[in-house]
């Protein structure tokens, strides 16, 4: 169980910079496709090196669309150009 919750972490921290670029580009282009779909292969490969179970897919699926949702949110300060 404590392997799950790292590689839930990983995903959500993961999808977090995706999440964030993927709020700025437009919708159904090619950046907005790859932030979506880069990290899938990651957390695969962090679950199938653990022997992770197949039950928690799931809940990695949910922890990424998290982790999307919650970069998209993110608000950086950005300086106005001078």
């Amino acid at each position: 169980m404590p392997t799950a919750l790292i590689i839930a972490a990983f995903a959500f921290i993961l999808n977090l910079p995706f999440g964030y670029i993927r709020k700025h580009a437009r919708k159904y282009s090619v950046k907005w496709f790859l932030c979506i779909h880069i990290p899938v292969p990651m957390i695969i490969i962090a679950r199938i090196t653990t022997h992770t179970n197949y039950f928690f897919i799931p809940v990695f699926i949910l922890v990424s669309i998290a982790g999307q949702i919650c970069g998209g949110k993110i608000n950086l300060r950005r300086t106005p150009p001078c």
